[in-house]
């Protein structure tokens, strides 16, 4: 069984912590042959939607460079990014990303509504009732059909995202269910570009997305698919790489992805 944990986020983002190295030990200890650093990338200012001048690039690429020399030679390490919320400003994205050094990799995702809800991060978005939480899901999946239509990433991140907010954080009990036209339009879109989609484990919790959206991916014909933990910290690296591929060999899958320069590499489940 080859193991490889493709969502994993460093000190790099601003959301985290540990440095590259010390992630990479730990997928080591996990028992992972293969990590891929996802650090967040936006063309907004995080914690809000004002634009960016840019990017720089440099502390990413430092980084990387010093988890090479530490750890290179016991895992292979890979440099990805999580692209996030390009259609707030899709020349500015693309502005950033013409500047980025040679990446193996590129989630694209969606974690903020469109400006109907003020732009609001899902980990803040707090609905009065299902109707309310139902309106938000209905505008994220606005925002990820007009990224997959975009199309400029490897793989389409959590595609389920809300419900970890909805469910985990608000205790809602809530699921995609009545979206099934919106979804499959994305898979559509993806699967005619070339893309693919991400099982992010979720750090053990529910899978995003679960079965029945693996299984319409599946088939609709979608085959590019990654297995990532979306770590935050050392101690979630790896979590559940193990049970999501079972779970993809149950939807039918027979292979997983890891990537090189861009493209796909495909591993036997």
């Amino acid at each position: 069984m080859y193991l490889a944990d493709y969502h994993t986020h460093s000190r790099i983002s601003p959301d985290a912590k540990a440095p590259m190295a010390e992630m990479a030990r730990a997928a080591i200890a996990a028992g992972m042959q293969e990590i891929c650093f996802t650090d967040h990338v936006e063309p907004i200012i995080w914690g809000g939607t004002q634009l960016k001048d840019g990017y720089d690039w440099t502390p990413l690429a430092e980084e990387f460079a010093a988890a090479q020399r530490d750890v290179g030679g016991e895992i292979s390490l890979h440099l990805g990014v999580e692209l996030g919320d390009a259609p707030w400003s899709i020349p500015l994205t693309e502005q950033i990303m013409a500047q980025a050094p040679e990446l193996d990799f590129v989630i694209g995702s969606i974690h903020m509504l469109s400006s109907a809800f003020g732009g609001v991060d899902l980990y803040y978005f707090d609905p009065k009732d299902d109707d309310e939480a139902r309106a938000g899901i209905d505008d994220y999946l606005g925002q990820v059909r007009r990224m997959a239509q975009w199309g400029q990433f490897s793989v389409l991140g959590h595609l389920t995202l809300p419900l970890r907010y909805l469910n985990e954080n608000r205790g809602f009990h809530l699921t995609f269910d009545g979206f099934e036209k919106e979804v499959e339009e994305i898979f559509t879109t993806l699967i005619r570009g070339g893309r693919g989609i991400e099982l992010n484990t979720n750090r053990g919790n529910t899978p995003l997305p679960d079965e029945k959206w693996l299984k319409m991916y599946r088939d609709l014909g979608g085959t590019i698919i990654t297995l990532g933990s979306d770590a935050h910290r050392p101690q979630a690296v790896g979590c559940a790489i193990r049970e999501g591929q079972a779970l993809l060999r149950r939807c039918g899958f027979e292979a997983f992805c890891t990537f090189r320069r861009g493209e796909p590499v495909f591993h036997p489940l």
